[in-house]
Formats: structure tokens, sequence, C-alpha cells
């Protein structure tokens, strides 16, 4: 590896990005098309390098969060068609319909400001249908299907209104994750979903696509997948939980890795990081490593989590600074400056999964690899070669 790369980085195995990717096209019904999630910088993997595995793994669509991302890839020459889950100003209508993205079409009002200024631009917007079924955080209301009548109303307007063409409906499961404890709450949000679909198609509105299932759903609730599927964190080979019922064969993509910048003996009582929280009670060989919360490592994970060094596990001792943290390496003596540190990954037979250091951060997976910044350099390797890099600062 270039020594340029050598102070913190990321590597992300191609080779198991495609093992997941056939895991999840395994589980799909006959027909189903697949929506890879690649919001959040592709989940810190590097969204531009993964959606070109993607497409050439044969993907269906991909999915991001907001216009920028969409915007991102399509410099980027990725031809796919894309959707943004989240929401993009109707000013935005001819920049969506001239890259043929496709939008997340939220509320009634939302649709009449994005077809009046489509009309006004001389353009259509491809829009898909966003239903609440029971996340109660954006999209038409319908979480009581008698109750919430009124707004299969407003659906049907916004699906007719000029310069939008409604190609898909879809909606979000909220505990879907949650093994047998979300089944009740997750088959109702489904019935939800395909009874306003029904009740929809009554009044002439047809979608070509409908998609709802997520990673946790492809694989525990497979009367879900309908038209598309949309998985996100299973792609890059994390769990969306540990409760999951049916648990896929996935292997992790990114490694985080670091070095020992110095190794030194202190005596005990000696303070260690900001604050002298922790004091040594003997001897200790501290050994620096140049990874802080700047990088995306939590400075909460003081005095809980550890890293891998020459195969052992060594504990992280004093406040994890911006830029720096300190080991404690007393019990690794062959511990020396230049040794390759495991953040979170494998180091020879031992592996230290990144699920730890959520546990000990009281957060989930998703978090951590989205937090890994863009001063990490990504670094890919197919075949147990390295095939390229991701550097955002100096590219």
């Amino acid at each position: 590896m270039n020594d340029f790369y050598r102070r913190t980085w990321a590597e992300i195995d191609l080779d198991a990005i495609g093992h997941n990717y056939h895991v999840i096209r395994s589980c799909l019904k006959p027909g189903t098309k697949m929506c890879c999630v690649i919001k959040a910088d592709a989940y810190g993997h590097g969204a531009e390098v993964l959606a070109a595995e993607y497409e050439a793994l044969g993907a269906n669509w991909f999915a991001v969060s907001n216009l920028e991302e969409a915007v991102q890839l399509r410099n980027a020459g990725i031809r796919l068609p894309i959707l943004i889950l989240g929401y993009t100003p109707a000013s935005c209508a001819k920049t969506l319909s001239d890259r043929n993205i496709a939008q997340s079409v939220l509320s009634a009002d939302y649709a009449k400001a994005l077809s009046a200024q489509a009309v006004k631009d001389g353009v259509r917007v491809r829009a898909h249908i966003k239903l609440d079924t029971g996340m109660s955080r954006i999209g038409f209301f319908f979480q009581k299907p008698e109750r919430d009548r009124a707004s299969l109303d407003a659906v049907e307007q916004s699906c007719r209104l000029p310069g939008l063409e409604p190609e898909g409906i879809f909606t979000h499961f909220a505990v879907a994750d949650e093994g047998g404890g979300g089944r009740g709450y997750t088959l109702t949000q489904f019935e939800n979903f395909t009874k306003a679909i029904s009740l929809l198609e009554q009044r002439g509105i047809h979608f070509s696509i409908r998609h709802c299932a997520n990673s946790a759903a492809i694989f525990d609730y497979p009367e879900t997948q309908l038209d598309m599927v949309r998985p996100g964190i299973v792609l890059y080979g994390l769990m969306p939980s540990g409760e999951l019922i049916n648990k896929p064969d996935l292997h992790p993509a990114m490694q985080l890795k670091s070095i020992i910048s110095q190794v030194k003996t202190v005596q005990p009582q000696t303070s260690v990081s900001y604050g002298c929280c922790f004091v040594t009670d003997r001897p200790t060989r501290v050994a620096t490593v140049p990874i802080g919360y700047a990088d995306g490592y939590p400075r909460r994970l003081f005095e809980s989590a550890g890293m891998l060094v020459r195969g052992k596990r060594a504990k992280i001792i004093g406040r994890v600074c911006m830029d720096q943290l300190m080991l404690n390496v007393t019990d690794i003596p062959d511990a020396r400056e230049g040794d390759i540190v495991t953040v979170f990954g494998r180091d020879g037979d031992a592996f230290l999964p990144v699920d730890e250091l959520a546990k000990y951060n009281q957060t989930i997976n998703y978090e951590l690899v989205c937090l890994v910044s863009k001063r990490v350099p990504r670094i890919y390797f197919k075949n147990g070669r390295e095939t390229g890099a991701l550097d955002y600062i100096c590219p």
C-alpha cells in the first residue's frame, strides 16, 4: 500500500460486496427488482465506487437521500434509475427531469408545488408516492385505513396533477428488524400499504413499481418483496440488528485501520490524555494511534473499547482526542512503531466487529460506518489485491 495512506484508512472488500449482493438476490422472488440504497456515501463505503460495482453486478435502481447525492452519481456516469427518498425543493423540478431522477412525493402540498414548477419549466418529473403507514416521519398519513381515507383522496389528486409521472408507491417499515417482537406491527404496516394500493387501483390509479421491503424485511418478510426491494445495510455485510429470524451469510465489507505512531513506557501514577481521567497503576507501555473523533472514532469509547495489535486486544486508555488516541500495549511486548492497528475488522485469526464498538457506544453499526470521515481514504480490494482508492481530500 502507498505510504501516503499509512495513517488511518478504510479497506473496502469488493469481493464481500459482490457476495452480499448475490446473497440478497438469491432470496428474491423471480422478477423482483433490486434498488440498492447508497445514501450517506454508500453508508461510508464510497458511493461512486459502490454504485459502479452494483451497476456491474446487475442492480436495477439506486436510492439516495437527496438531490446532491443523486447528482453525484449522475456526474460519475451512473445511468441506472435513481430515487430520492427524502425532500427536494420543488424549484429543482427541471434538474430532476433533466437528470432522470425520480422524486418521492411526500404530501399534497408538495405535489402541487412540484407540479407547478414542472409545468412552468415544461418538464415531467418521475414520482414515487410515499405512504406513511407507521413511521410517522414523512409521507401521506395512512396508518388506519378507515380513519385516513382522506389521505387517499390527496394521493389521487396528486397523481392526476400535470407535470408529474407517478410510476411508484412505497412505504418504510419501522420495526421489521426486531424479529418476532416486530411482526404484528410490520404486518399491519404491510396491510395498510396493500390496502391503500388496492383502493387507489379502484380509482384508476396504478403504479408500476410498488416497494416496501427494507434490509430486514427481505429476509424475514418475503411476502413484502412486491415489485422491488430496497436493501441498505445488508449490502455492506452488516446486519440490521441481532434480532433477525433469518440471518443471511453476510461478509462485512469495511475494515478500519491505522498504525502505531509512537510507543513509550510510563511509570505508575502517570496520567494519560485530556482531563487526566486515566492514571496508570503499574509501568505501562503506551501506544499512540493517529485516529480520533475527527476521523469518526467516537470520543465516548474511552475505557470501554479496544483495538487489535498483532492479533491481540489492546484497550484504549485516556480520552479519545480529535486526531489521536492511546492504547495499553503492556501485554503485547512486541508491539512497535509502524505496526498496523485494526480499529475494526480482522487481524489474522482475531476479529473485532464494528457491532461490538456500536454496543459500547450505545448505537448501531450503521452510525459507525457512516461516521468514518472524509479525511479517511477508502482503499478498494478485489481478489486480495488493491484495485483503487478514494481520497476525498487529495483526489
